[in-house]
């Protein structure tokens, strides 16, 4: 099956750069391009591509806007969000409005390849567990208990929580099913009950949601 890309980037560049990599892939295919963030949501509601790879900062409607309409409403469209910088707030947004993982714009090409293809399969989060931690304690809200609390412990049975919390540390379902000594179709049973009880979309989100409902604390983790 031939993976559909779309690229969204204000540079043209950068665009033809993207394209140049991906096309050099046989699985893989560049099926449109946009220049800003109103062209990348018609795009993608026009092509349904698999993947879209889009910049945060673009002129009138930006990467976390175009994220969050092409989120809302493709749910089999996974974005990658590309940026200069790994601790950028404008990803964090991102990560938040239901993008799949950021990457950076210097990544190896194989390592661009690579993240398509992982996002395509839509298997589990992009992001690097010591760069999403990093990202999340720089960036989430650190208030007193809120609603968003008390929902996750309202909804969550205690193995859901532990499980959670042991997503929001960085660990694999396979790592999570040694620690609790359990098989890995257990886990990945408990990860799908967590995403669909929170609404969630994937385990990226799963992450934030941990760290700002307080059940994840910055810092905490190894």
């Amino acid at each position: 099956m031939v993976i559909r890309v779309a690229i969204a980037d204000d540079q043209e560049l950068v665009r033809a750069g993207l394209r140049g990599i991906i096309e050099a892939e046989p699985d893989i295919q560049v099926i449109g391009e946009a220049s800003d963030g109103e062209s990348a949501v018609a795009l993608a509601f026009r092509e349904r591509p698999d993947v879209f790879l889009m910049d945060v900062r673009m002129p009138g409607l930006d990467g976390i806007q175009a994220t969050e309409q092409i989120v809302a409403t493709l749910a089999l469209t996974r974005v990658l969000v590309l940026t200069t910088f790994d601790l950028d707030e404008n990803v964090y947004r991102a990560v938040k409005a239901g993008a799949a993982g950021f990457l950076l714009k210097d990544l190896p090409a194989e390592e661009l390849v690579a993240a398509i293809r992982h996002a395509a399969r839509g298997s589990g989060a992009l992001l690097a567990p010591a760069v999403t931690r990093r990202l999340v304690e720089r960036f989430a809200q650190r208030r007193p208990p809120t609603k968003a609390s008390v929902r996750v412990a309202d909804e969550l049975t205690a193995r859901e929580l532990e499980v959670l919390r042991l997503v929001a540390s960085g660990l694999s379902n396979g790592e999570i099913a040694l620690e609790l000594h359990v098989s890995g179709t257990t886990v990945k049973t408990h990860v799908a009950r967590v995403l669909m009880k929170l609404g969630l979309r994937d385990r990226v989100q799963a992450v934030v949601v941990a760290y700002e409902s307080g059940l994840v604390t910055p810092g905490a983790q190894d």
